[in-house]
């Protein structure tokens, strides 16, 4: 290699050493043109100018030699974009080719200037099971945001599209004035629906208390719970046929009469109790009445509703993993888009999948985890796909053989639920609110007394009481049955045994996943060492595992904590899913799930039991795990599907003297001790909250005896004013009423044990109250983030709001996750992340920190747009990791203006 008075590259990747001349262009030695040599030097300038040396070697490793991270490459790819005399590059190239030597041949070689793959070599790739992408309809945009497509062709494509929609057929964006109008009935349908709830609730409490006899008041009890189980479940379907009708492909724009209308009915739909039946032939037949036409033995088992009902097909024998995602229908632009999803029969739907609009699956075919299909992609019968977007593979994503499993089955086991629900749980209910009004003395008169609440320390006494037992001795109960229960009935369900669905050990199983994924109790012990015991207790092996007082986050589920196990020195951030078992449509089986030791485990990530990773790995966010191959030691994983980065990188081993010896000790005793008080503070808060609620509860019962149902709308009101103040003013508080700033420290400094409380603090959960409404913009922002005008926020995720900027008329997705910080090993980063104007975030798409999004960004669903990326105005991207997106991606065919 030789040296230039500009310190630039000056050797070609072949070794012949070359010069640049006048115009800058690359030549070898015997003067002709080499474009792969004049990429590598005009890479090479940027890249020194991005990681600050005069001079980058041929050879240097991005990442072990020159110490980059993925926040600089990110930087470098950025740069790389604005100009015009390089080729795009993406953190995926930068990844596959770290050097760089090998980044210019990728980008100028043979297969760079190929078109991109056809069907046929998609089928092939699928056979030998390679990953490669498949052809895909084109579309351009229109100038509303909705795509016009053209007839794809190939075996993978779509059918031929209707006509393309002219401008004129494009609705319009709602304005400010419709904005308004929408929000006010929103409100005036919340208020109303949850006052006559909770009238109904008062009236059938009155009438249980009236009986004088236990029995009697048993049976007032089952009358008056299966009354309302049986309202709240009709009145969605009531609904959706009443203002609906049938479902059909169209869009419409957010904010107007339409919008309303849909809204109300998918407000219905997902507050049904009916998804309580989640992977139950109730389940099944409660979507037929919501009008989806679902074959015989179908198992679903995603909590997710699918909203529009009449646009869902699904074949015989198919089976829907947890977590998946399809609900028909999708935000983009502004406009709510419907569209079909169909699946044929014997379908295989992964865990954590989204599927889009417009999608649909050939007979016998699957879908792994962690994997989309975009808007527009079919997968053909028989064939097997992963990845984000979905391409072919040759995995075989379906592990457990069939059982018997009759209709008789399923009678028995539906009837079951129905009964427990009615002769079991509802009364329990009733008969608890019972006691605890009895424990407030003004009301043991009730309904007749007609005392004025708030007077008198009988009144206050009883309202302290009532919260002190619902609080603190649920919260002990429920630990108590944790560590007990499911224990005993785990006895009776043995590992890699084959059940049938539907039968006793089903049942025992559904209990086990139930009673230990509870997520108070993860959230009050995790990002502390108290975790760790937690975790031990309720069945997972944890023998080995070395507390570092952050091994997991607060959010972690499983399938089965007994079959669960993480090696020594390893650490979870939040969102992890174990998946101990595996289903088909008509039977299970559970296997134990292993994570290796000394390795980093990053947010959403779906394990599963066949995982094909070992020790001292890095799992990095919304990785695809894979489960055939090699077993992969000592490296890290991105993407879906996985290829593989460095384990971890200079900037993280800086901070390694503060994790061993004397100091680990002292610093892990401080953490503790701060972790601690967290804990109280956390428990505190909320009882206090509970206490108010309770405080209103019983005022308006006391004065309904009086005032009759005028008091009710009121008292809902004011505990939905209170909730949300209260909640906004403890996340402010926890930090200090300022914005955060940006962190790059040790998890053993005080600045991240800060923010650890703040995590508990947050009004996350509330302010999802608020999903597709104006009021949610307003929550935000009463949180400390810069939301801008009519942004439509279907159900985002904002752990870190004061850091968070949201240009106006922004479109976010159910699902969509904006996370400002990052956790590897034991160091924490976070930075700001913002979003330009007219931006739309996909469903589930997952925005990392230090993102800069230009204004009218269209990011795809299921996409994982990594830290420090910048994206640029008008740009499509999509993927796991994001990145831009060609023309001839899949896009909806399916609002064509005949239709719209």
């Amino acid at each position: 290699m030789a040296g230039n008075p500009t310190g630039t590259w000056t050797v070609a990747p072949s070794g012949v050493s070359t010069c640049p001349d006048e115009n800058g262009s690359g030549r070898t030695g015997d003067g002709s043109a080499d474009p792969k040599a004049r990429t590598a030097r005009l890479l090479a300038e940027v890249l020194a100018d991005v990681v600050r040396v005069e001079q980058v070697p041929e050879d240097s490793h991005f990442f072990h030699d020159l110490g980059a991270d993925s926040l600089v490459m990110a930087q470098f790819c950025a740069r790389v974009r604005k100009r015009a005399d390089l080729p795009s590059v993406s953190m995926k190239d930068v990844y596959r080719h770290p050097t760089v030597e090998s980044l210019a041949t990728a980008l100028t070689g043979p297969a760079a200037a190929a078109p991109a793959a056809v069907a046929p070599a998609a089928a092939d790739a699928a056979a030998t099971g390679s990953a490669s992408t498949t052809s895909a309809p084109t579309a351009t945009a229109s100038p509303a945001g909705a795509s016009v497509p053209v007839q794809p062709s190939g075996p993978a494509s779509v059918p031929a599209s209707s006509p393309a929609p002219t401008p004129a057929s494009v609705p319009a964006r709602a304005g400010t004035r419709q904005y308004l109008l929408c929000g006010t009935l929103q409100f005036l349908f919340f208020l109303a629906y949850s006052s006559l709830t909770a009238l109904a609730a008062v009236r059938g409490y009155a009438w249980i208390s009236d009986a004088s006899a236990l029995t009697d008041r048993y049976l007032r009890s089952v009358l008056v719970g299966g009354a309302g189980f049986i309202g709240l479940c009709a009145v969605p379907v009531l609904a959706k046929w009443t203002l609906i009708g049938r479902f059909e492909p169209r869009q419409f724009p957010v904010w107007s009469l339409s919008y309303v209308r849909w809204w109300v009915v998918k407000t219905l739909i997902r507050t049904s109790p009916l998804r309580l039946f989640t992977a139950s032939p109730l389940y099944v037949l409660y979507l037929r009445a919501l009008g989806a036409n679902i074959g015989r033995d179908v198992a679903i088992f995603s909590t997710h509703i699918p909203v529009c009902a009449d646009l869902l097909t699904i074949g015989d024998g198919t089976v829907i993993r947890k977590d998946a995602l399809f609900s028909g229908y999708r935000a983009h632009a502004g406009l709510i888009q419907t569209g079909p999803v169909t699946l044929g029969k014997d379908v295989v739907v992964s865990e954590q999948t989204v599927l889009d609009i417009d999608t649909s699956m050939g007979d016998a075919s699957q879908l792994g985890h962690a994997s989309a299909l975009y808007a527009g992609q079919a997968v053909p019968a028989r064939e097997r796909w992963h990845g984000s977007p979905a391409e072919p593979t040759g995995t075989d994503f379906r592990t457990v053989e069939a059982a018997d499993c009759s209709t008789a089955r399923k009678v028995r086991y539906s009837v079951g639920q129905l009964l427990a629900l009615l002769l079991g749980y509802l009364p329990l209910t009733t008969a608890g609110t019972t006691l605890l009004l009895a424990a407030a003395p003004q009301l043991n008169a009730f309904p007749g007394s007609g005392s004025t609440p708030f007077v008198g320390r009988d009144f206050w006494l009883g309202a302290l009481a009532s919260s002190l037992v619902v609080y603190f001795g649920a919260a002990f109960a429920g630990l108590l049955i944790q560590g007990t229960v499911p224990r005993l009935l785990s006895l009776a369900v043995k590992p890699d045994k084959v059940y049938p669905l539907y039968g006793f050990h089903y049942g025992l199983q559904r209990a086990i996943a139930f009673l230990t994924n509870r997520k108070f109790y993860t959230r009050l012990f995790g990002d502390s060492s108290a975790i760790v015991h937690y975790l031990r207790y309720i069945g997972y092996d944890l023998a080995r595992v070395t507390q570092t007082g952050s091994n997991f986050g607060v959010e972690v589920k499983h399938d089965n904590p007994f079959l669960s196990s993480v090696g020594g020195g390893t650490m979870v951030a939040d969102g992890l899913s174990i998946i101990n078992a595996d289903f088909s449509n008509s039977s299970f089986s559970l296997s134990r799930a292993s994570i290796g030791a000394h390795s980093f485990l990053g947010n959403r990530i779906a394990y599963p039991s066949r995982s094909r990773t070992g020790d001292n790995c890095l799992l990095a966010t919304k990785v695809m795990v894979p489960v055939d191959g090699e077993v992969r030691e000592g490296v890290g994983l991105l993407g879906s599907p996985p290829f593989v980065i460095p384990r971890t990188v200079m900037r993280d081993t800086r901070l390694s003297h503060l994790e061993s010896g004397g100091e680990l000790r002292r610093r892990l005793a401080a953490k503790n001790r701060h972790n601690a008080v967290t804990a109280v503070a956390y428990l505190l808060a909320r009882w206090f909250h509970v206490f108010v609620v309770t405080l209103l509860a019983l005022g308006a019962t006391t004065l309904h005896a009086s005032f009759g149902a005028a008091v009710i709308a009121p008292a809902v009101l004011l505990t939905l004013v209170f909730t949300v103040c209260y909640f906004a003013l403890l996340e402010r508080a926890a930090t200090g009423f300022k914005a955060q700033e940006p962190l790059n420290c040790s998890i053993y400094e005080p600045a991240f044990w800060r923010h650890e409380r703040f995590w508990k603090m947050s009004a996350v959960d509330h302010a999802r109250l608020f999903d597709g409404t104006p009021f949610k913009n307003v929550v935000l922002r009463l949180l400390g983030a810069r939301i801008g005008k009519r942004v439509f926020d279907d159900g985002s995720s904002f752990p870190e709001r004061t850091m968070v900027t949201i240009g106006d008329d922004c479109t976010l997705n159910a699902g969509t996750v904006v996370q400002c910080h990052s956790q590897e090993d034991g160091a924490f980063k976070s930075d700001r992340t913002a979003i330009g104007a007219g931006c739309t975030l996909g469903v589930g798409a997952f925005v990392h920190y230090g993102v800069t999004m230009a204004d009218h960004v269209d990011l795809t669903c299921d996409s994982f747009l990594m830290k420090g990326e910048h994206v640029p105005s008008h740009a499509r991207w999509g993927g796991n990791p994001a990145r831009h997106l060609p023309d001839d991606t899949p896009r909806p065919h399916v609002l064509g203006a005949a239709r719209a």
